[in-house]
């Protein structure tokens, strides 16, 4: 893999691998056994650089759990494409002729009431989650809390207090597979965090859950917010909103992945629905108040609607002399009713995607809106930006790291924008369900959309008022740059058309993404009232014609002109792309 990335090339060393005697323990139910695993090489790469003490010389850990099958009982449940869980299958060749091959079941953990027919009742053995204890004060609180939402949905499929949040017991080990381990774990730059489960093979049950949240999480939030706001105005600051909403969003994130340990995906289009669920990614939700940016309403509170679903699907107890699957589906025909939609992973990400609705960090039910509204806060928040924006004594380029997220503020809305473009709206419809297979996004939301788009490649959106550029003086001593600053071609001044360069990158890669470019060919030959290809590279070869009289603003025209005629050479000469796209391109 690291040859295959360009990061050197090496091989195992024996001499200096060995078994890793801290790690490998045995339990009741688990045998974990790990190793130091030495490896020689030459020619490392940049991220080996960055993380190996000794580049030409990686160790690391390489670890197996042996783990003991579960007691029989456990009954595993049917999959449905609607019912926002994982699918576990395995290829059964004993099956009738008539029955398909591939067995589809969703992930789930084993629960069961101790009164079955009851419509609230405890549970036999409760679901328990225990929280790393060096979690830190008030993030510790703020995971249990996040975490605790799931007891919501468990409630209102009917089971008392089944789910539980407790800190880890002093003589507890992580690794212990009797436990559903939260743990907080620190890293440098923008991880993943994590929700894994341990699954058996043979069955779909979950025997434990093991989720890993990242500490720069919370600390990105908390940037994001001082962005938005000058709170270092008087000597009295008070930075108690930017805490809370970063807090906030670590409850999300808690709730988010506990749910993936329960077995449920993501659902990206959530959003549409008044934020209908933890399992979509959230995107902090602002408003404009007179002349301030008010975040009190950043991040959802609770359960969502459609969480509730997936834990109605996933574990609602039925009597023996029902139908199991008709109940199931009735369950999910109720939801559907009720205007809840679900749209998972590979359709909601940005590049080749195409759902109009399910995208990952928007808010909304319009992308085109929604852009327009985030622009609005972005432009406020730059116009309002100062040296408050740090505390006294601070060394500038604090203030530049601060200015970056607010700067690419609005480029997940821009994700979700251009979807819509050449975009699809469609369910995982089955038969007899009457759910809308599929049908292109219509004409004017799609021109609409575009013309938000565009407002993105404008040199008044991308430019960096030329009264901010004095606060960003070379880089202080001892506050060098990193991955999350801005790039430059200007030595060690500040570059703003360099910063505009990347911001128009953004858009255009989406927007003039070979897939995408595809389908608005393949949409105008079927129906001409569509959006074509045509229509969209007119709209953006436009630019190359406009002058202004601010040197400034031309010079970042220049920019974006160049990024549009590079990826318009990609769309020529792309191997995914069309001949009709290519040809459309080098015309």
């Amino acid at each position: 893999k690291l040859a295959r990335l360009k990061q050197g090339n090496y091989q195992l060393e024996k001499s200096r691998s060995a078994i890793y005697l801290p790690r490998s323990k045995s339990f009741p139910d688990n045998t974990e056994l790990e190793a130091t695993v030495t490896f020689l090489g030459n020619n490392p790469g940049q991220y080996v650089n960055q993380a190996a003490i000794e580049p030409n010389v990686i160790s690391l850990r390489m670890h197996h759990s042996f783990i003991r099958l579960p007691k029989p009982g456990y009954k595993p449940r049917v999959f449905h494409p609607q019912s926002g869980m994982w699918v576990f299958n395995y290829q059964d060749y004993a099956q009738p002729i008539n029955q398909p091959i591939t067995q589809r079941f969703i992930a789930r953990h084993r629960l069961a009431k101790k009164t079955p027919n009851a419509s609230l009742s405890e549970a036999v053995e409760p679901i328990i989650y225990y929280l790393d204890p060096g979690a830190p004060e008030p993030v510790k609180t703020a995971l249990i809390d996040g975490a605790m939402w799931w007891n919501q949905a468990f409630e209102a499929a009917g089971y008392k207090d089944a789910f539980q949040v407790k800190m880890l017991p002093a003589d507890a080990d992580p690794m212990d597979v009797r436990y559903n381990v939260i743990q907080w774990v620190h890293r440098a730059t923008r991880g993943w965090s994590y929700g894994a489960s341990v699954i058996d093979p043979r069955t779909g049950e979950i025997l434990k859950g093991h989720v890993t949240l990242g500490s720069l999480r919370v600390r990105q939030d908390y940037l994001i917010a001082l962005g938005l706001t000058s709170p270092f105005k008087g000597e009295n600051s008070d930075t108690s909103p930017m805490k809370e909403m970063a807090l906030a969003r670590i409850r999300q994130l808690s709730a988010h992945e506990v749910g993936h340990t329960l077995g449920i995906a993501h659902n990206f289009a959530a959003s549409v629905n008044n934020r209908a669920s933890v399992m979509d990614y959230p995107h902090p939700k602002f408003s404009i108040q007179g002349n301030t940016i008010d975040f009190s309403d950043a991040y959802a509170t609770g359960i969502g609607e459609w969480d509730k679903v997936t834990v109605a699907y996933s574990y609602s107890e039925f009597d023996q002399n029902t139908d199991e699957k008709s109940e199931l589906n009735t369950i999910l025909e109720n939801a559907n009713k009720s205007g809840l939609r679900f749209i998972s992973d590979s359709d909601a990400r940005p590049q080749g995607g195409a759902h109009a609705l399910a995208h990952l960090w928007d808010n909304g039910k319009s992308a085109a809106e929604e852009l327009d509204h985030v622009l609005k806060v972005r432009d406020l928040a730059i116009s309002n930006f100062s040296a408050d924006n740090i505390k006294n004594y601070e060394p500038y380029s604090v203030l530049e790291d601060v200015f970056v997220p607010l700067y690419f503020y609005h480029r997940y809305q821009v994700e979700a924008a251009t979807k819509v473009i050449g975009g699809l709206d469609y369910n995982y419809a089955t038969k007899g369900d009457e759910q809308t297979t599929t049908k292109p996004v219509d004409l004017a939301l799609q021109r609409e959309t575009l013309d938000a788009i565009l407002k993105t490649l404008e040199p008044e959106t991308l430019a960096i008022p030329k009264d901010k550029l004095g606060l960003f003086p070379p880089r202080a001593f001892g506050y060098g740059r990193s991955r999350e600053s801005f790039k430059g071609k200007t030595g060690v001044a500040f570059d703003p058309l360099s910063a505009a360069n990347t911001a128009s990158d953004m858009t255009l890669k989406y927007l003039l993404h070979p897939q995408r470019a595809n389908r608005l060919v393949l949409q105008k030959s079927l129906d001409d009232n569509q959006l074509s290809l045509d229509d969209v590279v007119s709209a953006l070869t436009q630019t190359f014609s406009m002058t202004h009289e601010d040197a400034y603003l031309q010079e970042i025209q220049h920019q974006v002109n160049v990024n549009v005629l590079k990826y318009l050479m990609n769309l020529a000469v792309n191997k995914e792309s069309y001949f009709q796209t290519k040809a459309i391109a080098n015309k």
